[in-house]
């Protein structure tokens, strides 16, 4: 306005308006990018061509494994029937748990209120399996073929005692939400890989029940949410709302997309937004994927005798088996983070029918994906990681009754098994005592295994940050160990 000419008080109002206004505008924008560069610091970021961050020259520490298949076995399987034998149990079948084993050990509200914790052994057989002599149950005898390919962890603890603390504890580092999940973490650190696919990816095996999954387990927390795990379902539509509307085709969805961007990027203009940034990035990865994913998913090319590996569930998508088939399918087109829950290892009751039918889904497909990725070189640098989120008791829960128990939970010892991505292949890690309650040898806490799998990723856990509420955040909170007597 002309220095010369007087304003009106309703004039001196508007513009101190506008003053402050813009000014205000103008102080938030350079707040964001501040706390968008110092976040982008903390993870020793910088931006790839697809905008996803990544670390800083590469890699934090020399990549082992370019990529993760997580079998979740979600309501924790029976370690002691499974991979961890304890042939004193049997001999004490029915015996009183001693109170000098337990230590005063918190149950939980299933059984701590028993009068009576009677000791129950396993009723299958354990066997020694190649050059390794890996003891492994009768109910798992196609993962007794693999054993000298992996690594069966039979020391793994944790503090959450019911399911939706310790899985929520497993996948994201804290037993509370809200927390970003151990997919979404490598997303943020490594970035994409293949930009026509997500790089971290869902399955829920179909028609199981059990504890329940929600979308949290897989979701970005506080990272932006373009980290957050992609699921994928069984049937025509893999991924939800990523196919055309009827009347749209192609032609029309890019017209779309384009002036969709356009106008994000003028919104990007007046403000610095990292939910503007992402939604681009979305619709842009959505657009890309409706040719990538119908690939992807289509196993029709698949080799009949690929099938027959798997088992005869393979065939029937959204099964576990036909789940690992995809997995590996994936991994073959640069998803990094691959992660299958299947349901229905809670097993309070009825565990002796209930077991062996959860391993006759599972099993084989697991085997068939470590011989799979073997076949095809894959395995030295993909890691397949199996096992649930804590273990179960040596007593029974309830009433031992002839030919029929069930375990409750039990955080103090589980086991899980790794192969490939540099793993130490053919050895058994830690162990337990005699009773199968209690870790006496090389403990590894579920931030220690986080820790590992970053590490075998090319990423240092205590470098791997983000900024948020005024204070950095890592997968593995303050804790976390290397093991490193299982790298080979």
């Amino acid at each position: 306005m002309n220095e010369s000419m007087p304003t009106t008080p309703s004039q001196d109002a508007l513009l101190r308006r506008q003053f402050f206004a813009r000014g205000g505008l103008a102080m938030g924008s350079l707040a964001m990018a501040g706390m968008l560069q110092g976040n982008a610091r903390g993870a020793d970021a910088h931006r790839t061509t697809s905008g996803t961050p990544a670390l800083a020259n590469g890699f934090h520490l020399p990549q082992r494994a370019k990529r993760v298949i997580y079998l979740f076995q979600s309501g924790a399987p029976s370690q002691l029937d499974l991979l961890d034998y304890k042939p004193l149990l049997n001999e004490r079948q029915g015996t009183e748990l001693p109170d000098s084993v337990r230590g005063g050990q918190r149950l939980t509200g299933m059984s701590g209120n028993q009068s009576s914790l009677p000791l129950v052994g396993s009723p299958w057989k354990f066997s020694k399996h190649g050059n390794s002599g890996a003891e492994i149950s009768e109910l798992m005898p196609h993962l007794a073929t693999v054993a000298d390919d992996l690594c069966i962890v039979r020391s793994m603890h944790t503090e959450a005692i019911n399911h939706g603390p310790g899985v929520t504890f497993l996948q994201t580092g804290s037993m509370f939400p809200g927390r970003p999940s151990m997919g979404a973490w490598v997303d943020y650190g490594l970035g994409q890989e293949n930009e026509d696919l997500p790089s971290f990816v869902v399955m829920v095996t179909k028609n199981k029940s059990g504890q329940p999954l929600v979308s949290r387990l897989w979701g970005s927390g506080f990272l932006p949410s373009r980290h957050q795990g992609v699921r994928f379902r069984s049937g025509k539509d893999p991924v939800l709302y990523l196919n055309n509307p009827d009347g749209i085709d192609a032609s029309s969805r890019r017209d779309v997309v384009t002036a969709l961007e356009q106008l994000h990027q003028i919104k990007l203009g007046q403000t610095v937004d990292p939910l503007v940034q992402a939604r681009i990035a979305q619709y842009e990865l959505a657009y890309r994927m409706q040719a990538s994913i119908p690939d992807a998913t289509d196993l029709s090319d698949e080799p009949e005798h690929v099938f027959n590996q798997y088992g005869p569930d393979s065939k029937n998508p959204g099964t576990f088996a036909a789940n690992c088939i995809l997995a590996r399918r994936l991994a073959e087109r640069g998803v990094r983070f691959i992660q299958l829950y299947h349901q229905g290892w809670d097993h309070h009751g009825g565990l002796p029918k209930g077991l062996p039918r959860q391993c006759s889904e599972t099993d084989q497909a697991s085997a068939a994906l470590v011989q799979d990725l073997k076949q095809r070189g894959m395995l030295k640098d993909t890691l397949v990681i199996w096992g649930g989120e804590f273990g179960r008791t040596n007593y029974c829960q309830g009433k031992l009754q002839p030919g029929n128990f069930g375990r409750d939970h039990h955080p103090r010892c589980f086991s899980v098994w790794m192969a490939g991505g540099g793993i130490k292949a053919g050895m058994t890690y830690g162990g337990t005592d005699e009773f199968g309650y209690n870790v006496t040898e090389n403990p590894v806490h579920i931030h220690d295994l986080q820790a590992t799998i970053l590490h075998q990723l090319g990423i240092d856990h205590e470098r791997l940050t983000y900024k948020y509420q005024g204070r950095q955040f890592r997968l593995t909170d303050v804790h976390g160990e290397v093991l490193h007597d299982v790298i080979a």
